[in-house]
């Protein structure tokens, strides 16, 4: 038990977990699979999730691999539709931001090529959260 409360074990189905790896491979966020359950549920809470991801195994390793789905799912987004006139790669660029802590790099110049202390703004990105292994 992670606090002083009484536990409340997970009560999902194997249907409802299928359905939320489902909702997460087609670029679910957390968010929506709350919701999903909440209504499912008829009530559910930030911290029953907290509790649950640690306390619940099956529940987080469901949580820990449909993340990673969603993750897929967004990744190829962007490669397969690079070409589509009406893709927004600017909309898809910040939700990627949003979505997974990417950033923008800023390397700060201090040799005084571009003025001195001058920030140059490459367009590369840093996925701030590393991949853990094994996950």
């Amino acid at each position: 038990m992670t606090s002083g409360r009484l536990p409340t074990p997970c009560t999902l189905t194997d249907e409802q977990f299928f359905y939320i790896l489902t909702e997460y491979s087609e670029g679910a966020s957390d968010e929506e699979i709350k919701a999903y359950i909440w209504q499912e549920r008829g009530s559910f809470s930030n911290d029953l999730w907290d509790r649950w991801l640690i306390d619940e195994p099956i529940f987080s390793e469901t949580i820990k691999k449909g993340r990673e789905l969603s993750k897929g799912w967004w990744h190829k987004q962007g490669r397969k539709n690079l070409k589509d006139s009406e893709f927004s790669p600017t909309l898809w660029y910040m939700n990627m931001k949003n979505r997974f802590g990417w950033r923008d790099n800023q390397n700060i110049n201090h040799g005084g090529q571009f003025g001195e202390n001058a920030i140059e703004t490459k367009h590369t990105l840093t996925i701030v959260e590393p991949i853990k292994n094994g996950s």
